[in-house]
């Protein structure tokens, strides 16, 4: 896993919502969450890439 690889963007939709979309190309591993506007969104971050990054390990060794 190349944790350099994870791109993290985070959107803004027409009614205001923010999504935070983790993607890795390697994989083709996406996932996304709606951000919380009453917390801070570093804290959201991690939670969301240690999420992430535990679902890659699961997916690499399923595929190894």
């Amino acid at each position: 896993m190349n944790a350099e690889a994870i791109q993290i963007l985070v959107l803004k939709l027409k009614d205001g919502a923010r999504l935070l979309r983790l993607t890795d190309d390697d994989s083709g591993l996406a996932l996304e969450k709606e951000i919380d506007p009453k917390r801070p969104v570093l804290p959201q971050q991690q939670q969301l890439l240690t999420l992430f990054e535990t679902a890659l390990s699961h997916a690499a060794m399923l595929s190894a």
